[in-house]
């Protein structure tokens, strides 16, 4: 397994981390699958289209339109109230799984990996493995 580390700017932030995906793959030694794993409770991990900025605004104001945070929230631990955060990052979920083909990602033409922040800004670790 190995460890991306990454620190998110604002409270709601999608960052694209395709590339640094695939250099912690190292070598994949015949493996046919990336599990790319966020060990978050108020964060997660997707893919989506990445040629487009605009989209990734796009994305990040529907979720906060979907998960309001105006809305009457009971939860209330150490980190405050961010209990919009947590439905958010189960929404979105943990972890990708992506094929391999000759050692590198099987992504479409489009495609990229984009780790989900909910709640930062903060220091966050992302763990990929190959299987």
């Amino acid at each position: 397994m190995r460890e991306i580390t990454l620190k998110t700017e604002r409270r709601t932030q999608l960052v694209e981390i395709t590339d640094d995906v695939r250099e912690a793959l190292g070598g994949t030694n015949g493996a046919s699958a990336a599990l790319v794993y966020v060990p978050h409770t108020t964060a997660g991990v997707t893919i989506n289209e990445r040629i487009d900025p605009d989209l990734v605004d796009d994305f990040e104001d529907a979720l906060q339109k979907i998960v309001d945070d105006g809305w009457t929230w009971r939860h209330d631990d150490q980190d405050g109230p961010n209990a919009p955060s947590h439905v958010r990052g189960s929404l979105i979920g943990p972890q990708v799984l992506v094929p391999l083909r000759d050692g590198d990602l099987a992504l479409g033409t489009y495609q990229g990996i984009f780790f989900c922040e909910f709640d930062g800004p903060r220091e966050r670790k992302i763990y990929v493995t190959t299987l």
